[in-house]
């Protein structure tokens, strides 16, 4: 994913140092190029050895090292990040840079980067909440510095407050989000919805379906990463929905109906991957239910249609994105829901196959307009996500 990207990491002084050896092996193993600068303080938290081992380049920690190649490195270094990233961040280095004091490694290397940088404060509470800390964080936030906001919780000192270093899939997020890909969604809004829809019958049963919401996730995910503005309506899932993206949670049909209709005019592109439950109890008397609270031949009716909405009600310029998941007749049956619902593009799936049915992490799917097909092999779910928003992207130049 991180082919060709070189990230620096600088790490200062912070028993939250180690997290960033976690980090960097993770970004290793995405083929990432990871170079480390650690200040003289880190090295009493943990080893240059450590980070030299995880990313096979020297950890610098000297600006005058005489055993490394000849060319001024923190300006070799500069050059050649794709992205900066100090974590954990002193208040020391916050304040060095905040005010242009240049006077270590570090320090001076952030200087001479024009590669965007992002600033993770871990300290103690008391610290973090000094006034003159907080200016110099607005103040870098005013030069352009992105800073991620410290997690609160149980710190080494033993207080409890703001000042811990968020965990490293948190970091990681930041860097995918930034550098892993084009940002050929960005300007563009993307409604996207996921997982199931549930109807209660009684106050202790509900019709549900076997959607996992993992299909709408890794969309509004791959969306995100490209650029778009991402609004994820999402139904119970067992699993956390993707950084960065607005989430809105709903329970029932109804409830995911009036979300998207909130939403939906503000948004360039709708991706309906909901596997919304279709029916809903009908009026139940009380009676009814205390007298045979087992039955489940209860009536049903039709819930509303979401997407059949849509496509009547569409805004100009808007693409609308269904999923069709059948048994058999795959074609013949999503090209009908294609036209009859009023479509841009339809993604098809047969459950019968291997690979492509709920809860898994591949999906094998058709890409369906008036007047193309495209059928696409065995792919994990981010990778196909990320056919259909190319897919979409092409169709809309």
């Amino acid at each position: 994913m991180l082919n060709g990207k070189c990230v620096v990491l600088g790490v200062t002084g912070s028993i939250a140092a180690y997290k960033t050896a976690n980090l960097a092996s993770m970004l290793v193993k995405l083929n990432c190029d990871v170079h480390v600068i650690m200040t003289q303080n880190a090295a009493n938290f943990i080893t240059p050895v450590t980070f030299e081992t995880i990313t096979r380049n020297k950890c610098l920690i000297d600006t005058f090292d005489r055993n490394f190649q000849f060319h001024v490195a923190h300006v070799s270094l500069a050059q050649k990040a794709d992205l900066f990233m100090i974590a954990p961040a002193s208040a020391n280095i916050v304040g060095k840079i905040a005010n242009g004091i240049a006077d270590d490694m570090l320090s001076t290397t952030v200087m001479a980067t024009k590669a965007p940088c992002f600033i993770a404060p871990a300290m103690n509470t008391n610290m973090y909440d000094n006034p003159i800390v907080q200016s110099n964080i607005n103040k870098l936030k005013q030069f352009g510095y992105h800073i991620i906001e410290p997690d609160c919780g149980f710190l080494a000192c033993r207080d409890i407050g703001k000042g811990k270093l968020p965990p490293e899939s948190t970091l990681l997020d930041y860097i995918l989000k930034e550098i892993a890909y084009p940002k050929d969604l960005k300007g563009k809004k993307i409604l996207v919805t996921a997982g199931p829809t549930q109807e209660s019958i009684d106050p202790v049963r509900f019709i549900s379906n076997h959607s996992t919401g993992k299909m709408g996730f890794s969309i509004a995910r791959q969306a995100m990463l490209r650029g778009a503005d991402v609004i994820l309506i999402k139904g119970n899932t067992s699993f956390s929905p993707p950084p960065f993206v607005q989430v809105i949670d709903v329970v029932s049909a109804a409830d995911m109906f009036l979300a998207v209709k909130k939403y939906y005019k503000e948004c360039n592109i709708i991706i309906k991957s909901a596997a919304v439950a279709d029916y809903r109890p009908s009026h139940i008397s009380d009676e009814k239910i205390k007298k045979k609270s087992d039955d489940m031949s209860i009536a049903l009716t039709r819930t509303d249609d979401i997407l059949e909405y849509l496509g009547k009600n569409r805004s100009e310029g808007q693409y609308i994105c269904g999923f069709s998941m059948e048994t058999e007749n795959m074609i013949e049956n999503s090209r009908s829901k294609l036209i009859k619902k009023n479509l841009d593009m339809i993604v098809a799936n047969n459950l019968k196959q291997d690979g492509a049915g709920f809860a898994g992490d591949t999906n094998i799917i058709t890409m369906i307009t008036q007047d193309t097909q495209k059928q696409l092999p065995l792919l994990s779910k981010d990778e196909a996500a990320d056919q259909i928003l190319t897919f979409i992207s092409e169709m809309i130049k």
